[in-house]
């Protein structure tokens, strides 16, 4: 072909176009063969079905002449876009696919994270912040306000009659639930150790337990191999720096046993108080034992002598062959085959309420009578013999030792702060400490 005909293909057909010689036909523009295609009557193809379509894009040519580019404007690129305007569905579409499938498959193989339902403690606290304890409320909430009410009195009453030492306050809590609040004073002029504690107890009985505790509460379910519980309890210690003062002890407390649901199904309380001093003094002793009656006989006559039989019996140290004290009262596991539940809670506040009037008068009368080193040495003694009954056969001490996540230094509360074991002691015959351990030995009826 003439260099002077040079041609193009357009839509399958061979265009001639005429040009001067030397022209460079790659420089033309598409829109230029097109319009010359169209002046000869040459339509465009039609795309084949296994092809797709192209946007047409420029020749690449060399430097563009001026009067060319101004003839013909250039067509702008457009950025393909699908109806509705989204860019790159098919790319999306895929991406969405793969991030719900990981969530899927995560779901489907990692752990199910159950929540748990609150414990009962965990309800009984929700309970007590959202509605109070009032006389509709269980009867471990009411127990639980009595006792702590009680303990606020008697710590109040007890440090305006020495009001040297402040009492140290510890509120500890336990993680299965409950927990207390521990008063105690030491090396006070009226109190060597004086000791005001509440503490409250969730915690679960196994099958052994239940077994061993239907002896005495057929209520209890024998076909289940454990329970919840829950006990609450006021204990009170008090050992005098004076020999002629008396120690005295006090421990008021209810316990129960619930479904899963916290619906109590067995329950009793128990407690007690008791005196022991170091020298008898006949009026303390029947000043004591009558304030302790009064509060019986408001409830049932037959009380008084019953559980003061029961505490001498309780009380009592038999590697010794004596009784810790001259005794008080002592009760256990009284539930409705006593009486109803009602009757006995106003039968244990009475009990408490009588407390303070029995005691502090007694001490406020011996705490500041003279004495020698004989006299402490025998107090020193009388105190050997109360750790010894609290070590080896205090149900309530070895409870509280034996209870998981239990506070040692508050169940040892009861224990003085000075004791003496002294080798072969004999007491002088016809002295004091003689008359002392003839009662001891022989229980008297101060009422």
């Amino acid at each position: 072909m003439a260099a002077s005909r040079p041609c193009l293909q357009w839509a399958g057909h061979t265009v001639f176009r005429r040009f001067p010689l030397g022209k460079d036909v790659s420089r033309l523009r598409p829109v230029q063969i097109r319009l010359y295609a169209a002046s000869k009557g040459i339509s465009p193809p039609k795309p084949r079905p296994y092809e797709q379509q192209k946007p047409e894009t420029p020749l690449v040519t060399s430097k563009p002449q001026a009067s060319q580019d101004a003839a013909v404007p250039p067509v702008p690129r457009v950025k393909k876009q699908t109806a509705g305007g989204v860019y790159a569905p098919k790319l999306r579409l895929a991406v969405g696919v793969v991030l719900i499938g990981t969530i899927v498959y995560s779901m489907l193989t990692s752990p199910l994270q159950l929540t748990e339902a609150p414990s009962i403690a965990e309800r009984d606290t929700t309970a007590k912040r959202e509605s109070g304890v009032t006389d509709k409320s269980p009867m471990r909430l009411r127990m639980e306000a009595l006792i702590k009410e009680k303990q606020d009195e008697i710590v109040a009453a007890l440090q305006e009659l020495d009001p040297s030492h402040k009492f140290r306050i510890d509120t500890w809590s336990r993680p299965a639930g409950g927990g207390g609040i521990s008063c105690v004073q030491q090396d006070g002029q009226v109190f060597e150790k004086a000791g005001v504690n509440t503490s409250i107890v969730y915690g679960t009985l196994p099958r052994p337990a239940i077994e061993k505790m239907r002896v005495n509460h057929k209520a209890l379910d024998p076909d289940v191999d454990s329970l919840e519980f829950f006990a609450a309890g006021l204990s009170l210690v008090l050992h005098p720096q004076n020999p002629n003062a008396p120690t005295v002890h006090l421990n008021y407390r209810y316990f129960e046993t619930m479904d899963k649901d916290g619906n109590c199904n067995a329950w009793w309380f128990g407690g007690g108080t008791d005196l022991t001093p170091t020298y008898l003094y006949d009026e303390d002793a029947i000043h004591f034992h009558r304030s302790i009656k009064d509060a019986c006989d408001k409830h049932d006559r037959g009380y008084y002598p019953r559980f003061k039989t029961w505490c001498d019996k309780y009380f009592y140290i038999p590697h010794r062959g004596e009784a810790r004290g001259v005794g008080g009262i002592f009760f256990d596991d009284l539930d409705q085959e006593e009486k109803d539940q009602e009757q006995l809670f106003s039968f244990v506040k009475d009990c408490l309420s009588s407390f303070l009037p029995g005691y502090l008068s007694i001490i406020t009368r011996r705490k500041d009578m003279p004495f020698g080193d004989r006299e402490k040495q025998w107090q020193q003694l009388r105190r050997g013999r109360y750790v010894e009954f609290n070590l080896v056969h205090d149900r309530g001490t070895s409870f509280g030792l034996n209870t998981p996540g239990a506070r040692v230094e508050s169940i040892l509360m009861s224990l003085p702060l000075t004791a003496r074991w002294q080798y072969m002691h004999e007491a002088e015959k016809g002295s004091r400490e003689e008359r002392m351990l003839s009662v001891l030995r022989q229980p008297v009826d101060w009422v």
